[in-house]
This record gives C-alpha cells, structure tokens and sequence, in this order.
C-alpha cells in the first residue's frame, strides 16, 4: 500500500507557515509528497483551489491520498494506526478524521471532521469541488462528509496562525476576503477588504472560538516535529499569547459544555450513523 500526501503553499516564509515541519511530519509518513500552489497568484478566486487540488489527486501515484494543509500535521504516535485503518476501509472512498484546532501551544479545541484520506485505488473520479467554498471532495457529485465514509478518532493537528504576526494575518484575511466577495457578491463574516477591517472581524470569530478551547496539553504531546517550532514562538506572533486575548478572556460554564458536547456528545451521536456501510449507497459511490 503507497500513500501519498498532498499539500500546497505560496511564499511559506513570507506567510510564516510552518512548511519545514510539515514537510517533515509528511515526507515521514508518505511515500509520497506532492506540493501544489508554489506560483499561486495573489488575488486569486476560490475557483482556483479545484484545478489545483484535482491536478495534486490525479498526479498522486499513492493507492491512498492524504490532502494536507500546510499549516497541519499528524502525530507520529498515530502512523501506524491511520496505516492499519486504512487497509481495513480498503472499500470506501474516504476516511474522516477528527480536527484538533490550535492557537496557543497549551489548549485546543476538537473543531471539526474533516474527510480528506481519499482512497485513489479505487476512486479514481474523486473531485475537489464540494462544499460552501467548492473545495471539498466529492465522488459522483456526492460530498464526502464524516457522515458517509467511515470515521477514525486520529486527529488532524492544525495550527492555523499560530506562528503568523499581526501584519501577516491582517494582509492574508483581506486577500481572502477579497477572494470571497469575488465569488458571493458580499463578504460575509469576513469583514471586509481592507487589513484592518479583515483583521478585526477575525479576531472576533477567534474570540468566539478560544472560549471553547478547554482541553489542555504540554508542548511536549504535540507532533514531535513541531514542538521546537513551538517551544520558540515570539511575543510579536499570534500564538503567544493571542495578542492579549489569551490573559483576557473569561469563559462561562456554557462555553466549557459546549466544548465537551462538541468533542465527545457529538461523536456519540454520529457512532449511530452507519449509513456509510449501506451497499446500494456504497454502488452509488
């Protein structure tokens, strides 16, 4: 069994991603490492994201094909496992994984599911063109969700803008922004084009998102290929200590049930739903 991992940056230093690490942790992992996106342009349309993410899947040469992005890893504790996992769900097309969000080195928050270990051997016509941004995969026109394919409790360990500055993450939200409203007509939560207004409604939306960020951890249980990058962050990058937010914030009782319902209540429910071993929708597959 061969697998391959797909991932894409442009100016990595410049955007301050973690692309060593993850680079690292991939090559490590993988047979295989595909780059994408190294000459993306800088005001681009989400309409680009699907060439390039289809151009990474078809060249894949791995039976199972792992989309990453740069900013996240998985824990080598974890390898063998996934590779197990995969030779068991041999059949389906994909396999979820649970996201684990970071924005300081101390706290988390279990965000999403995310179902991006596609199995290429025998789903060749998988497209990256599903979801709100047209993004995420599909087979058969059919959006692969944690709700049909088969699910693993290992984690997809994200860092987001933990090692980016202000300035940074200021210039990328309104190139997203701008990205956006190109596509939608408006900008939605994104606050709008400019640095300062993007950056502002972004940190309201991490605001909202750091009270559910409960569950803790040291710097030394994170991936063992990002722990000095960790171990060394800057009091100018937003890891630190969230540019204040980090002493600031007060979180109620809710904020803690709403953590623990999303991390484990959830999982519970969604364990009832066993549609992804329904035959006839496995055909339609």
């Amino acid at each position: 069994m061969k697998i391959s991992i797909v991932t894409s940056y442009t100016n990595p230093e410049e955007r301050m991603d973690p692309w060593r690490e993850a680079i690292e942790c991939y090559e490590s992992l993988a047979d295989e490492v595909v780059i994408l996106g190294e000459n993306f342009k800088q005001e681009f349309s989400f309409s680009d994201f699907t060439p390039m993410f289809n151009d990474g899947f078809n060249s894949s040469t791995g039976d199972w094909v792992i989309k990453m992005d740069i900013d996240t890893l998985i824990h080598e504790k974890d390898f063998e496992l996934l590779k197990n996992i995969l030779k068991r769900y041999k059949d389906y097309p994909a396999i979820s994984l649970r996201k684990f969000q970071f924005f300081t080195p101390y706290r988390f928050h279990t965000k999403s599911r995310m179902g991006m270990v596609l199995n290429k051997k025998k789903f060749k016509n998988i497209q990256f063109n599903g979801g709100g941004d047209g993004c995420d995969p599909t087979v058969n026109g059919i959006h692969i969700t944690e709700k049909n394919v088969p699910r693993s409790n290992i984690a997809f360990w994200n860092y987001d803008a933990v090692f980016k500055t202000k300035q940074v993450i200021s210039e990328d939200r309104a190139r997203f922004a701008r990205a956006w409203f190109r596509k939608f007509g408006d900008f939605g939560d994104r606050g709008g084009d400019t640095p300062e207004v993007a950056f502002k409604a972004w940190f309201e939306m991490i605001e909202s998102r750091y009270r559910k960020h409960v569950f803790k951890l040291d710097i030394e249980d994170h991936p063992k290929f990002i722990i000095n990058k960790l171990k060394n962050i800057k009091k100018d990058q937003f890891g630190y200590n969230l540019f204040g937010l980090q002493n600031s914030i007060e979180r109620t009782y809710t904020d803690y049930l709403e953590a623990y319902r999303e991390r484990y209540f959830s999982e519970f429910v969604l364990s009832f739903n066993k549609s992804y071993k329904n035959k006839n929708f496995l055909n339609i597959l």
